[in-house]
């Protein structure tokens, strides 16, 4: 598969041979997921063992700026299109890309076999500090600690942050907690959640050499 890099022109090539700290002995972990509705039009595509290569046109600026997060720091090559009723708000476009990106998240991995399953990370950002831990668990779950001071950063809904990672957390079937430990800028802290985020899901879909060929869990099944 291959994913255009709008910013450049230049194609990138998925394959393993291209691919940085990846287990050749496993495919390049890829998915594309497209999701219609009355309200959206949204389409997914990621490769968990890519460079952080992102092109994301949502029609919500700081929504597209936050996946750019996801991307680089999670060195997920990712590439987010989608259409909504922005007319209403931002509210079905925003849920529906984290509906769509779970998904995909959830295909990427497939059996989960051979991850390290479980990641951390704290992301200062200024005065900001966000702790995340998450799980690939298979069992959807979202404790969500953000006390973000403003209503909306730009134009920014800061009540979606949440909608998006429960989006998220549902259709990718992971445990995910989320703890604001200082800040008092709504930026600050939306962006060290994303960076925080995406470091913690890098360290969880590394493959495990101690244990590449078994699915990480003491039942066999995630």
């Amino acid at each position: 598969m291959q994913i255009s890099d709008n910013r450049n022109g230049i194609p990138l090539d998925r394959t393993i041979s291209n691919t940085q700290n990846h287990d050749t002995r496993f495919p390049t972990r890829t998915a594309t997921v497209s999701r219609t509705t009355g309200e959206t039009d949204v389409q997914v595509s990621l490769n968990l063992d890519g460079v952080g290569s992102c092109t994301a046109a949502t029609g919500i600026p700081f929504l597209d700026h936050m996946l750019h997060q996801i991307s680089s720091h999670g060195l997920i090559d990712l590439d987010v299109q989608a259409k909504g009723d922005l007319e209403i708000d931002d509210h079905h476009t925003n849920e529906d890309v984290g509906i769509t990106l779970g998904m995909a998240l959830g295909k990427a991995l497939g059996d989960r076999k051979g991850i390290v399953r479980f990641g951390h990370f704290f992301a200062p950002l200024d005065e900001a500090l966000v702790q995340v831990t998450l799980d690939f668990s298979g069992r959807p779950h979202l404790s969500y600690g953000l006390e973000i001071p403003t209503q909306r950063v730009g134009t920014y809904d800061t009540q979606l942050v949440r909608e998006f990672f429960v989006a998220l957390v549902n259709h990718s079937q992971m445990t995910l907690h989320i703890r604001q430990l200082d800040g008092i800028n709504s930026h600050h802290i939306i962006e060290a959640t994303f960076k925080a985020f995406a470091r913690a899901v890098r360290m969880a879909v590394e493959i495990d050499p101690r244990r590449a060929s078994m699915i990480p869990s003491s039942k066999g099944v995630l």
